[in-house]
């Protein structure tokens, strides 16, 4: 399959199955220039031998089937086309697909948990590539959990399609060893009157780069993504969000919040949404916080809207970053809070309306653990 065009915007305006139709990125193109090649492994240029190991194991929901393809099956890449080298060439790289099934009308008793473990001692010797396709059909509902654990070079597409009237709420927790390389793209395509909710949540690797993106299919659609990102010493975690609204009254809402500490640790948000001229009456809205806390940390935050009719319900963006409020923690530590408690209390505070969203309660309570630990270091 070849080359797609998009040509009234700017904004990720090609699309292919195959590899060979992007250029090997140098860093210099606006995709990438915020990211490190170098610590890719060969990722991003072809080079990255396929010897690396990732199991995937499910737990599913009893009303729910999941089934190993092969590369053939004709309802993989239905949903999602990748957008940029590395998304393609994990495309034509994997050799099994993982396909989750959400039967119609059928609203899943318990979560269903996919377990993506890495194998190798931090970032191994070679790349491993995969795919897993999440099919909730009309009027279903289901609770999906992507836990990715161990050491890897790893990229991998995950395609939600959503039928009409059902609902998908997704947690994808990044909680990598230190020397893991990820580069993951999950497309969400929602249906008439369709529901999408997603929460992620980046702790660990040496880098991670992540890209959800939204597209619709039937107005009526509502997408909320949120995101929480806590960034160490030398760790790059970037996410890449793309929200494409071309059909008319869908809604859409984005919000990430990320936290810094130590020398090398950088954050890159991009956040693009676009309303064609055809998407009349959507309603739009995006957001990133970074906290700072310490010195030698960076943030880059970059939202993008581009807008081509003059019909919609709202359209919006924000984005900023900035250190600890030291008011906060003077106010706190005159009412006898040692310091390093009051910057503990306050960061929770930053966190805590997002740590409400996620509905599973021992994935709350493990990043809620992992937050600790971070500001214990």
């Amino acid at each position: 399959m070849g080359l797609e065009t998009m040509p009234v915007s700017k904004l990720h305006a090609e699309s292919s199955y195959d590899p060979a139709d992007f250029p090997v990125p140098t860093g210099r193109e606006e995709e990438w220039r915020f990211t490190p090649l170098s610590r890719l492994k060969g990722l991003h240029d072809g080079t990255a031998a396929p010897t690396g190991n990732v199991v995937i194991d499910v737990a599913a929901a009893p009303e729910v089937t999941v089934e190993t393809v092969g590369r053939d099956d004709a309802r993989i890449g239905q949903a999602y086309v990748p957008a940029d080298r590395v998304s393609a060439q994990a495309y034509a790289s994997f050799e099994k697909a993982t396909i989750i099934t959400v039967p119609r009308e059928v609203v899943a008793s318990r979560p269903t948990v996919v377990n993506v473990r890495g194998l190798a001692e931090g970032a191994g010797h070679g790349a491993a590539f995969g795919h897993i396709l999440v099919k909730v059909e009309p009027m279903a509902q289901a609770v999906l959990v992507l836990d990715h654990t161990g050491g890897a070079v790893y990229a991998d597409n995950v395609e939600f399609a959503i039928g009409e009237g059902a609902t998908l709420k997704v947690v994808s927790l990044q909680d990598w060893a230190d020397g893991a390389v990820h580069v993951s793209h999950h497309h969400a395509q929602l249906g008439k009157d369709a529901t999408f909710r997603s929460f992620v949540v980046t702790l660990g690797g040496d880098l991670v780069r992540l890209s959800p993106s939204v597209s619709y299919s039937a107005s009526g659609g509502d997408a909320d993504l949120t995101g929480l990102y806590f960034v160490d010493a030398g760790q790059h975690l970037e996410h890449r969000l793309w929200v494409d609204h071309a059909v008319p009254n869908c809604r859409s809402n984005v919000t990430y919040k990320g936290a810094l500490q130590g020398e090398g640790a950088h954050a890159v948000w991009i956040g693009d949404v676009i309303i064609r001229a055809e998407a009349e009456g959507t309603d739009t809205y995006e957001l990133n916080r970074n906290l700072l806390l310490t010195d030698g940390a960076r943030a880059d935050s970059v939202p993008n809207l581009e807008i081509l009719t003059g019909e919609v319900a709202g359209a919006g963006h924000a984005s900023a970053s900035g250190r600890l409020d030291d008011e906060h923690i003077f106010y706190l530590q005159a009412r006898g809070i040692p310091y390093d408690e009051a910057r503990r209390l306050v960061v929770h505070g930053f966190f805590a309306q997002l740590l409400e969203k996620i509905e599973v309660e021992e994935i709350r309570e493990r990043v809620l653990s992992a937050v600790e630990a971070e500001l214990a270091r």
